[in-house]
């Protein structure tokens, strides 16, 4: 499918591939780090309400009187990281249940974001324009037009936001300590507080970096779109949990990898603008989504199933075995 929209003589160019970078990097960042908080063995589905929040809470502060993009990005990380504590102290010390905690969150954000304001917020500031229209132009890649003129590739700051903290999130959960501690407390807790890991300390921390994921991504999206609206990353949270289950992050935790979290938006996003290059209905597309999450979920299902199965078989004593063949030949 990426083949399909990247190389010339397509249907599409491969600037059309590069856009989906440029126009949807906060629906990338979202799902890193929920992706930490589902291999942990947790959920958080208030992240789409919360960027939503700081996109509104970015509008205000960068066209009031005192606004600047500096401040901008400590108010983004603010309250990202104010919903992370919040949520991962009830979650981790008071064991509530993500979900119920999660939900309460979305709409502890959804009440401040109409509180904040109503209406949308155009964002004029001048050194906010300057660098929302930045682009980052790569001379060596890039297709002609009709007119057989060449045209670079352009690249949007918000796509460099994207490498970076997929680098450092993939390297501290491949790397480091933490990393092992959330994988050993998603597959089983109460193995691993016999390992000696304090679980209620690295859950909590799950919660904090989803948070502040959520904070970048809410600053990501006001640079992308340039406004504060109260419609702003809607349904965002739904689409960042399913990109983590397409990129192969389990359900019961335990299992995962924060490569296949943008691999599974990526996935997402290039399904949807082959239905709408295909001139099919926009609603077809939530369909297809549907039913490509229905067959992941189902897929999950079937492998974690043979897996316990087989783990299973080789717990057995081998005398077991021995006696199962020994009967089996008696049989015949």
């Amino acid at each position: 499918m990426f083949a399909i929209i990247s190389f010339p003589g397509s249907f599409m160019q491969f600037q059309t591939f590069v856009d989906l970078f440029n126009l949807n990097a906060p629906l990338i960042i979202m799902p890193l780090g929920l992706c930490i908080v589902m291999i942990g063995g947790g959920i958080d589905i208030s992240i789409g309400s919360v960027c939503g929040l700081i996109t509104m809470a970015c509008a205000v502060f960068l066209e009031s009187k005192v606004g600047s993009i500096g401040g901008a990005v400590l108010v983004s990380l603010g309250i990202g990281l104010a919903f992370g504590l919040l949520q991962g102290y009830l979650i981790a010390y008071l064991e509530i249940q993500p979900f119920i905690i999660t939900l309460s969150g979305l709409f502890l954000a959804q009440g401040l974001l109409t509180t904040l304001h109503k209406d949308p917020i155009n964002v004029t500031m001048p050194a906010f324009v300057s660098l929302r229209n930045f682009n980052m132009v790569i001379p060596w890649l890039g297709t002609k037009n009709r007119l057989g003129i060449f045209i670079p590739c352009e690249i949007k700051p918000g796509v460099i936001v994207v490498v970076v903290l997929l680098v450092i999130l993939a390297a501290v959960m491949k790397w480091s300590r933490f990393g092992r501690n959330v994988y050993a407390v998603g597959g089983n807790s109460n193995s691993a507080m016999m390992l000696g890991i304090n679980v209620k300390r690295t859950v909590f921390l799950t919660y904090v970096i989803c948070g502040l994921t959520a904070g970048i991504a809410g600053f990501v999206y006001i640079m992308t779109t340039g406004a504060g609206n109260v419609g702003n990353a809607a349904g965002a949270e739904m689409k960042a949990i399913a990109s983590a289950i397409i990129g192969g992050t389990l359900l019961n935790g335990g299992v995962g990898n924060l490569l296949g979290a943008p691999i599974g938006t990526l996935i997402l996003l290039v399904i949807n603008e082959l239905i709408r290059a295909g001139g099919v209905q926009s609603n077809f597309q939530a369909i297809v989504s549907g039913l490509l999450l229905y067959f992941f979920i189902v897929l999950q299902s079937v492998i974690m199933s043979l897996r316990d199965k087989k783990k299973f078989s080789l717990a057995l004593p081998s005398w077991l075995h021995l006696s199962g063949k020994k009967q089996t030949g008696n049989q015949g």
